[in-house]
Parts: C-alpha cells; sequence; structure tokens
C-alpha cells in the first residue's frame, strides 16, 4: 500500500511551499481529489472528516502537500490538494484554548491541554503554542480521534533563538505535567529552519535534527540566517 501520492506535477517544478499555510495547519477541504493507489479507507476518513494537514513537502504552484488520517494509528497518508478545493485553514494556536466535546475531557491528553490551558506561570505563556496530532485534529474537526494512549503533541513558535536554560525550563514543566498525567507530552519548535523537537535543543547537541520541506537536516543553530528560509 502506499503512504504517499504521486505528486500529480513534474518533480521539478516542485519548488517552493505556498507561505499561506505552515506545517500542522489543519485544512477544510472542499473535495479531495483521488489519486491511483490511494488506500481504501481514505475516502471514508474523509467523510468522517474532511480535514487535511499541512506537511512539510514541496510544491508545486496551485498546490499545498497534506496528510490524511484514519480512524487507525497506521493510516495515514501522504496526498495533494489543489488551491481551488482548499477551505479554511486552523492553525494549531487556533486550538490551544478550545476544549473537546462533552465525555471527552476526562482523556489523558486532554487533561494535559486543560493543565497547560490554566498555565498562568510557566515559561510557556511566552510563547505562541497549539495543540497538534490526534488532540488538535479532534478539536478542530469534533471527529472523536484522541483515544486513551493518545499522547499529547504541542507545536511552539519559536521565530526568536531559545535559550537552553528557557528549553530546559519548558521541557520540566512538560514532563511534569506528562508524569503526572501518564502519557508523553511532545513538543516541536516551529524555528526558521523548521521543526525541532525541544527535548534535542533542551539536551545541548552539538547538532540538532530540523524538519525541513526539503527534507531532515543536521544543523547547529536552528536560527542561523542561512537556514530563515523555510
Amino acid at each position: 500500500m502506499q503512504v504517499c501520492a504521486t505528486p500529480p506535477f513534474a518533480a521539478t517544478h516542485a519548488r517552493s511551499c505556498d507561505a499561506r499555510w505552515r506545517p500542522h495547519d489543519l485544512l477544510r477541504l472542499n473535495c479531495l481529489r483521488q489519486f491511483d493507489g490511494e488506500p481504501a479507507w481514505v475516502r471514508g476518513s474523509f467523510e468522517r472528516a474532511p480535514y487535511g494537514v499541512v506537511r512539510r513537502a514541496l510544491a508545486a504552484d496551485g498546490f499545498v502537500a497534506i496528510g490524511l488520517r484514519g480512524v487507525e494509528r497506521s493510516q495515514r497518508y501522504g496526498t495533494w490538494a489543489h488551491l481551488d478545493d482548499l477551505g479554511t485553514a486552523v492553525p494549531p494556536e487556533a486550538l490551544a484554548r478550545r476544549s473537546p466535546l462533552a465525555g471527552r475531557n476526562a482523556l489523558p491528553a486532554f487533561v494535559a491541554l486543560a493543565a497547560l490551558q490554566r498555565d498562568t506561570v510557566s515559561a510557556l505563556t511566552e510563547f505562541v503554542w497549539g495543540p497538534t496530532g490526534s488532540t488538535g485534529f479532534e478539536l478542530a474537526t469534533q471527529a472523536p480521534t484522541v483515544t486513551l494512549s493518545s499522547d499529547l503533541d504541542l507545536l511552539i513558535r519559536a521565530p526568536e533563538k531559545l535559550s537552553r536554560d528557557t528549553a530546559i525550563q519548558l521541557l520540566n514543566h512538560l514532563q511534569t505535567i506528562a508524569q503526572r498525567v501518564g502519557i508523553r507530552v511532545d513538543a516541536q519548535l516551529e524555528t526558521p529552519a523548521g521543526g525541532v523537537a525541544l527535548a534535542e535543543w533542551a539536551a545541548d547537541k552539538a547538532r540538532v535534527m530540523t524538519r525541513h520541506a526539503r527534507g531532515p537536516q543536521l544543523v547547529t543553530d536552528p536560527w542561523a540566517p542561512a537556514h530563515a528560509d523555510t
């Protein structure tokens, strides 16, 4: 089974990313064009929740790379949406203060999110952030996606260089909540060079892995001017 559709354009035309949408934004789709080799679950998933998440991949003009998710954890599919088919966009930070539907707030991921929403003193309050993954998807679509074992995934906007001390404070705060609730809380910093795991930056490694539309890259400083083009 394919895990990603063949791009509907020549590889030489995939040169950029439309700045109107950023990785992890959820896009409501007016329709979903079909590709050869598409997994059988995709159509049912689209009817259930007509949303795709912007993924890190270069695209030709008129297209955006998106990921679709099914009910099962293994059901993930990378595909492409035409700009004419796009509706509203929901960035992670727009979900930071949302609450789940009644009866869902006792799930550990939502318990952890509620703890962050009540937080007024930690270093996180100085940043723009929001939930991604299954938590963000459910909050945006209201389709039940979070399970008892779901992690809480976060995106933290970090346009300016983050000190190691601040990174450690953020990581310790999130780990404290994770241990209290009994799940993992994984945070990714969105830097000029791409996505960087908070845990990696806090670990004071010589180089860290950045997730970029052109592919993963090892860099010493994700905020260096040479990496400003995302």
